[in-house]
């Protein structure tokens, strides 16, 4: 580190920094089985990182490699004045290979991120400094440090700082066309307290939302940099504060969609009381919101006062989804087995209910005790706690004794995603979902290689190869004769298909 001092000192020379973003592994939202039929690489770019760097010195000479997109080579390493990291928990065995790569080469780190925030004891040995939380909230400590030369080993701050610092993240910095989708962010933290959810820690109770010049700059700032397709808003709970995307954010972004002709779709995380909110779920569809991820968790109500998830208890979990599928949402949704209320039926429960709903993209997994929340706090307490987890939304792994026997539990999920993904069940709810679907009109987007791509693909995977290729046709024909315009997602979704059967089915 003193070296890298020296070097910012030194008037006549721009410090050279490596931000690098480590590999994640297959995961349900990876799709990493089928990036390559869409001409991709990742799914999204390192969001957290591009907007650091944005938030760096002008004078550094800056380099961004995200390892899902190509490779870290030592050439990059030991040109390099420093190396900054940031990562997830699913990153945690790729981190430490990059960490040991760095530091053989002699090159000072510094880390951040939710791997580092919520697990930095495991890597103070390892680092030369961890800037812990919100880097609006203690990046510029690190950096003032520098400049004096007196560098911590680590930097936290209590509070969450004011979203408005946030800055537009640094685009130049990667080849877009790697990436199936860009990614922006809203708003920061989540009203709700579950207690297997670690966004409490990361990014507190009370949601902090930009101001609607902020948003539009963003949105500005990505469609120059030549992007136009898919953009993820990657807040915890898009509607966490209503009243301000109700009334000034949303109708910002409409009036911009429509000054640009709508050059972005939109998809986020919500909770599901947006069923209960008809003129949000308006301005949503109308500012160009497609799909939304909701964390359903269980049908079962004392798994969900467990869980502390009082926000789906005592209603029509199914109707609820059904009427933000009427609005014109595809709603994903993520489920949970190993709770300590789960009955023995729980895995046919789940399967029943994620067939009825038409939750097509349904994520399935087994209840984790992630670092910091309380569901860890309190397994801790009771002794229950096994080892640390990997992150892995879709592993045959439990990191804590459930009270179910363990071996029922894991063939009981084996049972839950086999059943669910098998051409059979699958295309069945693909159907469901589209009788309720209700889509607004949009202009029909430019065709594009990947789309034929796409259509061949799809009949070739599905439609050939698949053992389950008459349910795969029966749908098709379906669409073609009954509902054309939900052709294109018969298509899309037949795509997904390989990739969830290749990530489930290897169990």
């Amino acid at each position: 580190m003193n070296d890298f001092l020296k070097i910012v000192k030194d008037k006549e020379r721009s410090p050279k920094v490596l931000l690098v973003y480590p590999q994640c592994p297959n995961t349900f939202w990876s799709f990493q089985s089928i990036l390559k039929i869409l001409n991709k690489k990742a799914a999204f770019p390192p969001l957290g990182l591009l907007t650091i760097a944005a938030m760096l010195p002008k004078k550094w000479d800056l380099k961004l490699i995200d390892m899902n997109v190509e490779n870290l080579n030592d050439e990059d390493i030991l040109a390099s004045d420093i190396v900054f990291i940031s990562a997830m928990i699913v990153q945690k065995k790729s981190v430490k290979e990059v960490i040991n790569r760095v530091k053989k080469l002699g090159k000072p780190i510094v880390a951040g991120g939710p791997l580092f925030t919520t697990g930095w004891e495991e890597f103070i040995d390892d680092v030369d400094c961890l800037v812990l939380g919100e880097a609006e909230s203690n990046l510029e400590y690190f950096l003032n440090d520098i400049v004096s030369g007196n560098v911590k080993k680590i930097y936290e701050v209590a509070e969450f700082p004011p979203i408005s610092k946030a800055v537009n993240p640094r685009w130049d910095l990667i080849k877009m066309k790697y990436y199936n989708s860009m990614c922006l962010q809203i708003s920061r933290g989540c009203p709700f307290n579950c207690d297997f959810c670690d966004i409490v820690k990361l990014n507190g109770r009370i949601p902090r939302i930009k101001s609607k010049e902020q948003v539009i700059s963003e949105l500005e700032a990505l469609y120059k940099s030549g992007w136009k397709g898919g953009v993820f808003f990657v807040d915890d709970n898009l509607i966490g504060n209503q009243r301000i995307l109700e009334n000034e954010i949303l109708p910002a972004i409409i009036n911009w969609q429509k000054k640009r002709r709508q050059p972005f779709l939109f998809n986020t995380q919500v909770s599901i009381d947006l069923a209960d909110k008809p003129e949000l779920m308006k301005l949503m569809v109308k500012a160009g919101f497609t799909t939304v991820f909701v964390g359903i968790e269980s049908p079962q109500d004392e798994s969900l006062k467990e869980c502390n998830k009082y926000q789906n208890k005592n209603r029509d979990l199914i109707k609820s989804v059904k009427i933000l599928q009427n609005a014109g949402f595809e709603v994903q949704g993520g489920f949970i087995v190993g709770f300590d209320s789960d009955p023995p039926d729980i895995f046919q429960k789940q399967i029943d209910f994620i067939q009825k709903s038409g939750i097509v993209t349904a994520m399935v997994g087994l209840l984790t005790a992630l670092p910091k929340t309380k569901l860890y706090q309190r397994l801790k307490d009771a002794g229950r706690l096994i080892k640390e987890t990997s992150g892995l939304n879709t592993g045959l792994e439990i990191n804590f004794h459930p009270k179910m026997n363990m071996d029922v539990l894991m063939e009981g999920y084996k049972k839950i995603v086999k059943t669910i993904y098998s051409p059979k069940e699958y295309y069945q709810r693909v159907k469901v979902f589209l009788k309720e679907f209700k889509p607004p009109f949009r202009k029909v987007p430019k065709l594009h290689f990947y789309y034929i791509k796409a259509l061949f693909a799809s009949i070739w995977h599905s439609g050939i190869k698949d053992p389950g290729k008459k349910y795969y046709w029966r749908l098709v024909f379906w669409s073609i004769f009954k509902r054309p315009s939900t052709f294109p997602y018969v298509i899309g979704m037949s795509i997904t298909r390989i990739h969830f059967s290749k990530v489930y089915f290897e169990y």
